[in-house]
């Protein structure tokens, strides 16, 4: 039985990873080039009033939040489009008339998010380092807050790609939402330089802590605690898995 239960996860796996490769021009070659053109259109306009941050150069600082943003946005689209496509065409029951149970599905989800998450980061980490010189500081904290990242975004994908009823409602969980929190979550400028009431604000941001610790994987400096950011991430996780997996086994908008 868990072999049987394994096989289900890694087929619906397996599909969700094919989905979006399929079009990978789409999903993975074109996020790495909008991340090009934002760390290009920033250190043109910023590069000569903004010589350093943090001890290394303008392109050196944002290049790492740029990565990370773009595996968050892309985590988040994936699950979000995936369930929400199933839903809207009205073959999502294909997809729960299989053998599988509410943890497969969660973690089958979510898991194709994580693996579009990693490979749309490593396509722009090559990107960028045609242009940046990028080292790695500390592996541990790369891979911890990656997949913080991804899974962070993977259940909120899931949960919105469940909840919503149309295109409409996804697209506003997108455009007011998850751009708004990655776009002011310290990928352009450290916090540091923010009026101190704005510091405090960024910091209830989970999507800052993701960013400052990838940083920190490559300069070797972070605006915040690494602790209190990743033990954030792991409870805000938990309790986000929790959810996706009682949307499922509850069937909310998903069983009539």
């Amino acid at each position: 039985m868990v072999y049987y239960n394994f096989l289900s996860f890694l087929t619906l796996l397996q599909k969700e990873v094919h989905r979006f490769i399929k079009v990978g021009i789409q999903t993975v070659i074109g996020p790495a080039i909008s991340s090009l053109l934002f760390l290009a259109v920033f250190t043109l306009a910023l590069g000569k009033s903004v010589t350093s941050i943090h001890g290394v150069t303008l392109a050196e600082f944002i290049a790492p939040g740029l990565i990370m943003m773009t595996m968050l946005q892309n985590s988040f689209a994936n699950s979000a489009s995936s369930i929400g496509q199933a839903k809207f065409q009205g073959n999502i029951i294909d997809v729960l008339m299989a053998p599988l149970g509410n943890l497969e599905l969660t973690f089958g989800y979510i898991g194709g998010s994580i693996a579009r998450g990693f490979i749309c980061g490593i396509v722009t980490t090559i990107g960028v380092m045609f242009f940046v010189k990028l080292e790695v500081y500390s592996y541990i904290t790369l891979i911890f807050y990656s997949t913080m990242g991804c899974l962070m975004m993977g259940c909120l994908g899931t949960m919105v790609g469940i909840w919503a009823d149309k295109w409409d409602q996804q697209q506003g969980i997108t455009n007011f939402i998850v751009l708004p929190l990655t776009f002011l979550s310290g990928t352009f400028y450290s916090i540091n330089r923010l009026p101190e009431f704005w510091q405090t604000i960024a910091k209830f941001n989970p999507f800052f802590y993701n960013i400052d610790g990838f940083r920190y994987s490559f300069i070797g400096q972070s605006d915040s605690s690494l602790i209190i950011g990743a033990i954030s991430l792991m409870l805000l996780n938990f309790l986000l898995i929790s959810l996706c997996y009682l949307m499922f086994k509850t069937g909310y908008k998903l069983k009539s």
